[in-house]
């Protein structure tokens, strides 16, 4: 089960604004960052916020199953900000190049002023 999870909060993003407020488009970078890097989608699931008012959508949130593991997306558009979990597996090799590529495309696409991401290497055990 060796992987890669990578956590990471995307600030100032600078994408434009119905990435952030809109299901569809949400989806689509997604599902064509996870095809992107080779990892094999089994379902996904997404859904938007509607906002109060006539300011418009509130944001969405999305998850695509991985039979590597899982990619989850949840945006803010008031905050111009989203937040992303990719988590890569693999018993029999290293996938922590397509984590690497999936996150590349998200960050690229949202295009943020600042990131915060954490690494966390999964499926190794402590030598003692």
């Amino acid at each position: 089960m060796r992987g890669l999870h990578i956590l990471a909060e995307l600030h100032g993003c600078t994408c434009e604004a119905r990435l952030l407020r809109e299901v569809e488009p949400l989806r689509k970078l997604c599902l064509a960052a996870c095809a992107g890097a080779g990892l094999t989608i089994v379902a996904e699931a997404f859904h938007g916020f509607p906002a109060a008012g006539e300011a418009g959508a509130a944001g969405a949130t999305g998850a695509v199953v991985l039979a590597e593991s899982h990619l989850a997306v949840h945006t803010w558009p008031e905050l111009d900000a989203a937040t992303l979990d990719i988590y890569v597996c693999n018993f029999s090799q290293d996938n922590r190049a397509a984590a690497e590529a999936a996150y590349a495309a998200l960050h690229a696409a949202f295009s943020p002023r600042q990131a915060v991401r954490r690494d966390v290497v999964r499926g190794e055990l402590a030598r003692t």
